[in-house]
């Protein structure tokens, strides 16, 4: 199954740009053996680290989204470990969010529905009910994340 994931890794400030050009081709080349595509490549520059690692203060951050399995970021992170000029990398499924924004949706979609049925009005709302500018229930984004149906 394709998932969309974002990998950062931050590469040694004593490498140069092309051997982050390199390092950027072999992650390409490991993405295309296993199936996978680049959507988008972002090479941030160098910038400070947040905090020293090891005796690098600085690195070069570079920014991949890619469309691929499970199994393809497993192989990219086991060979970025390798990698002597990358101090550190991250890899984030970043589809998860939208699933969770779409199943919290969907339980405030269906508790509206349950409310209007139980005070005798059609499941859905009709149109020009309400009051005027208020948003459909279902249609509230403020509480996305974590809205669960407590009672």
């Amino acid at each position: 199954m394709n998932r969309k994931y974002e990998l950062v890794y931050v590469v040694s400030p004593d490498a140069s740009d092309d051997q982050v050009t390199e390092l950027h081709t072999q992650v390409e080349g490991i993405v295309q053996r296993l199936g996978g595509t680049i959507e988008k490549t972002e090479n941030w520059g160098r910038r400070k680290l947040a905090y020293e690692i090891g005796r690098h203060k600085e690195g070069t951050y570079v920014l991949e989204v890619i469309n691929g399995s499970g199994e393809l970021m497993k192989e990219i992170d086991r060979r970025l470990k390798v990698f002597d000029n990358v101090i550190r990398h991250l890899v984030v499924r970043v589809d998860e969010r939208q699933e969770v924004i779409d199943r919290a949706r969907a339980i405030r979609t269906e508790a509206s529905r349950r409310r209007r049925v139980a005070r005798g009005l059609p499941p859905d709302r009709q149109p020009g009910e309400g009051q005027r500018g208020d948003g459909d229930d279902d249609r509230d984004d403020r509480f996305d994340i974590g809205a669960e149906d407590h009672r």
